[in-house]
């Protein structure tokens, strides 16, 4: 089985199948060829070494091969591309999500998949909030950077349960998080930057500032007390 790799744990094979179908079926093959394979759609499979989500089959060799037996069935050999999903451990995934909590980030994944993200695997930066009736886990070093029911975030495998299809997911490395952020234009990312480098810079000023003008004004009281010493020194 040959395979061709897809971002965000899709992957294309080129496969050589035999399925074994009852002499029932012997009247109209094709149909169930495709009854056959219709029949694993969503659901791992170990010899694919993944969920299948799609295929394109055709009969390589239109001979049988029966096997013997009380009810004989035949095997018919294909040629077939399967899509399938395959999340491993440090893979990125995104996905939508549909449910927030105070402890945890809910995702569905290719609408059929779903992850959960608890708060031990989601970076300090995000702090849960509700804000005008909606809750957001939203970013401290970047405003724009939220997370909320709908938004499509990108996060890293930790888990994958095969039986019911479920994701554990991790949200600290920083390549994670809202993709509209995380994909957002160079730009738009460079002014964010020189904006807060900018606002740093005008506050230092105005820290300057302030101890430029204690410091005067430490100097101006000296100036003030001295002269007066001076002033009540002299002869009237």
């Amino acid at each position: 089985m040959e395979e061709s790799g897809m971002e965000l744990g899709l992957k294309v094979s080129d496969a050589e199948l035999v399925l074994y179908l009852h002499p029932s079926k012997s009247k109209n093959v094709t149909h169930a060829i495709f009854d056959e394979l219709s029949s694993m759609l969503f659901k791992f499979n170990e010899t694919f070494d993944g969920v299948l989500l799609a295929y394109s089959a055709f009969t390589k060799d239109e001979s049988a091969k029966i096997l013997p037996g009380l009810n004989p069935y035949f095997g018919v050999k294909l040629q077939a591309q399967l899509l399938l999903f395959y999340p491993k451990p440090d893979m990125l995934l995104e996905g939508k999500v549909v449910k927030l909590g105070e402890h945890s980030i809910h995702v569905v994944v290719l609408g059929f998949s779903s992850a959960t993200i608890i708060d031990e695997d989601i970076r300090e930066e995000f702090s849960y909030k509700v804000k005008h009736g909606k809750e957001v886990f939203a970013s401290s070093l970047n405003r724009r950077h939220k997370i909320e029911i709908g938004t499509i975030v990108r996060f890293v495998v930790k888990s994958f349960d095969e039986e019911i299809l479920h994701i554990s997911g991790s949200l600290v490395p920083p390549n994670t998080g809202s993709v509209s952020w995380l994909d957002k234009p160079l730009e738009e990312a460079d002014t964010t930057t020189s904006t807060i480098k900018k606002r740093k810079e005008h506050n230092m000023e105005n820290d300057n500032v302030s101890l430029y003008n204690d410091s005067v004004s430490l100097k101006s009281d000296k100036q003030i007390k001295k002269s007066k010493k001076h002033s009540s020194g002299k002869p009237r």
